[in-house]
């Protein structure tokens, strides 16, 4: 499988010459979902979904499709009827190829007067790559690879660390990072890396990985 880093929590999954794109937001590339064949959305925040971007990969080929949750699901399924399918926690699928696992129902708190929302992580090929989104969810099964929100509002350090250290995958690759300066990344990377438990990797957006 190679990785391909986006910017921010976007990234591009290709394997046997088929392209799973997940959360291809605001703050990644306008391109980033284009030549996909499935694109997974784990929320509806504006830096995990964009619409614009959806349709236009959605429209590039008419036989890409999205999984997502209903909220996000309600503002594309009109457009493209049958293309659009709506998951939450427990469920399972297959997409371009990928066998994949729902995991996780709501958002973290970014703060308790703010009301929460649904939020769902995905587990790729049997915990071969799993994004949880703006959640620190804990599938429950083995991470090779797990996709790790390493900076965000409703996160700190520690709970970056010990996220980690409760998955134990064998390695944890940054995402959530576009609002992380270049002044803090090895501050992150070293205290990621030396107390988490796992290699501790880090991608620039355009950049790729074999896994």
């Amino acid at each position: 499988m190679k990785l391909t880093k986006k910017s921010h929590s976007c990234v591009r999954l290709e394997k046997d010459g088929r392209t799973l794109v997940l959360d291809p937001g605001g703050f990644s590339e306008q391109d980033a979902a284009v030549g996909a064949e499935a694109i997974l959305v784990t929320h509806e925040h504006p830096d995990h979904f964009d619409e614009q971007r959806l349709r236009a990969a959605m429209e590039a080929d008419p036989a890409a499709e999205i999984w997502t949750l209903r909220s996000v699901a309600e503002q594309l399924s009109a457009a493209f009827p049958g293309r659009v399918h709506t998951v939450g926690h427990g469920d399972t699928f297959t997409a371009a190829g990928f066998e994949v696992q729902v995991h996780g129902e709501l958002h973290a708190v970014i703060h308790p007067d703010i009301p929460r929302i649904t939020n769902v992580g995905y587990l790729v090929d049997g915990g071969g790559v799993f994004h949880p989104g703006d959640a620190l969810t804990v599938p429950g099964h083995p991470v090779e690879t797990l996709l790790l929100p390493v900076m965000a509002p409703w996160n700190k350090i520690s709970e970056v660390i010990d996220y980690v250290r409760e998955v134990k995958p064998q390695r944890a690759y940054d995402i959530h990072d576009a609002l992380l300066t270049d002044l803090a990344r090895p501050i992150y990377d070293r205290q990621v890396g030396a107390l988490g438990g796992a290699e501790h990797l880090r991608l620039a957006p355009g950049a790729s990985a074999t896994l």
